[in-house]
């Protein structure tokens, strides 16, 4: 194994976690956490968690499990490539959308319009609540006890958090987080690789279900040099293959240009410790300007083209009409929710009714919601 660099996260320094373990695990403490991410029941329901389509419309699509698998292999590369703790940054990568509730986006605006008058629904807040509260799986305490460093990486991987949602202020206040500084390398690579895995993935599916062809997202900087680079290398190419080895090529790409902006920005820096990566000034894992421009490009190509297609609107309005719908009617009446939730959730159309139900909702897969929603409204269905 190739020796980590000296600002990488030492799992002998962990800072250890909220409730005292017993040691004598031959894993590290980020191996463990790993391991009890991939057990959570939260993980398993990410297969049924859409991207971008509603469950049903094809099993060749996306789900939020296969991306988030994606997302871990990425954030691993570059962990390795960087000399970092590889375990750490895939148990950030598998954990970063335990938090998502079901049909995508559409979902999470249901949530946070109806949770306005209760501080909002963030589903980043939500994975950090999953992992240290939600998740009932241990006798001695609720969540999964996570190490502190994969915590910092929940919260913080998308930087410092200046103003923290509802529920990370609250759990930061019994377990300190540092709120303020930028998280470890480990968790800047999973956020990465969140986004190369996100546009590229988006890309494939985009044109796999027609909502633009292949020609058209070529005319994008850096997929065009991969699409031409395909075709002279491989002419007459069957058009899926042409595809998977377009989109493949992007994301060598921009892994590659990671690694190369990560030692320009480290060899300026010339950080000792972990701790000299979070007190930087700026981020140490991005993209170059060049690559950040392009991935720009892609991401309000996909927004126009793909999450603002016709198909794709009428499914997020449905969708999020059967969430608010579903919020609506278990806010207002909260002896319908399931015993172990019902005996939580305080009185009809209160803010701790509000909380419970947004919890039970968050955590539904489409399928699940979709049938919650049948029971809720219609008469002849049991309920």
């Amino acid at each position: 194994m190739t020796e980590r660099a000296p600002w990488a996260v030492r799992p002998e320094a962990s800072r250890g976690r909220l409730h005292p373990e017993p040691g004598g695990d031959a894993r590290s403490p980020f191996q463990r956490d790993r391991d009890r991410i991939i057990h959570t029941g939260a993980f398993r329901r990410l297969q049924y968690k859409t991207q971008v389509f509603v469950f049903h419309e094809g099993d060749y699509f996306r789900t939020r499990l296969t991306h988030s698998i994606e997302v871990a292999q990425i954030a691993r590369s570059l962990a390795r490539r960087l000399r970092l703790d590889e375990d750490l940054a895939e148990a950030l990568a598998l954990a970063h959308d335990l938090g998502h509730p079901p049909f995508g986006h559409a979902g999470e605006e249901a949530l946070d319009s109806q949770m306005r008058p209760y501080g909002g629904f963030d589903h980043n807040a939500q994975s950090l609540k999953v992992v240290t509260l939600l998740e009932a799986r241990y006798a001695e305490f609720d969540g999964l006890n996570l190490s502190w460093e994969t915590l910092e990486g929940l919260a913080k991987h998308n930087g410092p958090v200046r103003r923290p949602a509802a529920y990370v202020a609250e759990y930061d206040a019994q377990h300190p987080l540092d709120l303020g500084t930028h998280a470890s390398a480990e968790a800047q690579v999973a956020a990465l690789a969140d986004d190369i895995a996100y546009n590229n993935h988006d890309l494939d599916d985009g044109i796999r279900a027609r909502l633009f062809g292949l020609e058209e997202a070529a005319a994008l900087p850096l997929v065009g040099e991969a699409f031409q680079a395909v075709r002279v290398a491989y002419p007459g190419i069957a058009r899926d293959r042409m595809v998977t080895e377009t989109v493949r090529r992007v994301i060598n790409a921009m892994v590659q240009d990671v690694v190369e902006e990560a030692g320009r920005r480290l060899a300026a820096l010339d950080p000792r410790s972990a701790d000299d990566i979070r007190a930087a000034a700026e981020p140490v894992i991005a993209f170059s300007a060049p690559m950040q421009e392009a991935n720009l490009l892609i991401r309000d190509f996909l927004f126009h083209r793909m999450y603002r297609h016709w198909r794709v609107n009428r499914a997020m309005q449905k969708s999020k009409r059967v969430s608010q719908m579903v919020f609506q009617l278990l806010h207002g009446g909260p002896q319908m929710l399931p015993d172990e939730w019902r005996a939580r959730a305080g009185e009809p159309g209160s803010a701790q009714a509000a909380r419970v139900v947004c919890d039970y909702i968050a955590g539904m897969t489409d399928r699940y919601a979709l049938e919650e929603h049948r029971r809720l409204t219609d008469p002849n269905i049991p309920g």
